[in-house]
């Protein structure tokens, strides 16, 4: 039977709404102590966890290069940061529960269930990827939520009418940016005129498609993510960052992304379904 405490107020200090918001039955969520999901749970074998959550949530998550599945170890232990900060993990007497974010291919929701476990070293012992319906099954009903990343939904369109302003010297003059861009166009001596010129056609596709711009979750801020066609200017090869302004007036343009890189952090908030941006 799962534990929960009580939260209440001081009825002397606060209104009557104020203890009506309060005065409900919570799960524990209480501090987690560690950042780290492969410490937080003792998985066993977790290369071999994360093969069956990604069998079993029927997607792809492998670069074209790759086997282990990095993008899906990249989502969980970022999502996870992310409950901690939500304080949406549960922990009882007998066991802890999150919301991977992650569905099945009939969308279940898929949670990790990990029990008390027994070993010196570990608090939590890892039991199993479960449905909500396999979650009932043993009578657990109190489900936590996903991650949250925006409270507002407009952050995650492009607005055509703002301006971009470019961080041209972090793109075109750091050592790892410049790669990235060589890797593509080779060592040309007009890289400056290639990206500005790219930058601008980007520019009027996005105010043509402003579904274009995917969105992705970095420091605590969403952020877009622009095609560029830089080797043939049909084939997106790599993506501009950028986020709006706190004024809201216009776009400030960060740094350059690999299609990899970009596919990599967009999709920590979701899937993407341009087809610009796919592995």
């Amino acid at each position: 039977m799962p534990h929960y405490e009580y939260i209440t107020h001081n009825t002397s200090t606060h209104s009557r709404k104020e203890r009506t918001d309060y005065h409900i039955m919570y799960p524990q969520y209480p501090p987690i102590a560690t950042t780290s999901l492969y410490d937080y749970i003792y998985w066993k074998d977790y290369n071999k966890q994360i093969n069956a959550l990604a069998a079993l949530t029927g997607e792809q998550w492998n670069f074209s290069s790759r086997t282990d599945n990095a993008i899906l170890k990249n989502y969980m232990q970022q999502t996870f940061r992310k409950l901690i900060e939500d304080k949406s993990i549960i922990q009882t007497q007998n066991y802890t529960l999150f919301n991977t974010g992650l569905f099945t291919p009939l969308y279940e929701q898929i949670y990790v269930y990990a029990e008390k476990s027994t070993l010196h070293f570990s608090e939590w012992i890892f039991t199993g990827f479960y449905t909500e319906y396999e979650l009932g099954n043993i009578g657990i009903h109190d489900l936590p939520p996903r991650a949250n990343y925006f409270s507002d939904p407009s952050l995650l369109l492009f607005d055509p009418t703002y301006t971009i302003n470019v961080q041209y010297s972090h793109i075109l003059q750091d050592e790892t940016n410049k790669r990235r861009i060589e890797e593509i166009v080779g060592n040309t001596t007009n890289t400056i005129s290639l990206l500005r010129g790219e930058i601008e056609m980007m520019k009027l596709k996005v105010s043509e498609n402003y579904k274009l711009a995917v969105p992705q979750y970095f420091n605590g801020k969403i952020q877009l993510l622009l095609p560029l066609c830089l080797k043939d200017g049909i084939t997106p090869d790599m993506a501009l960052v950028v986020s709006k302004n706190e004024t809201g007036h216009f776009y400030q343009g960060h740094t350059c992304l690999t299609i990899e890189m970009a596919y990599n952090n967009a999709r920590l908030i979701s899937k993407p379904y341009m087809n610009w941006l796919t592995l």
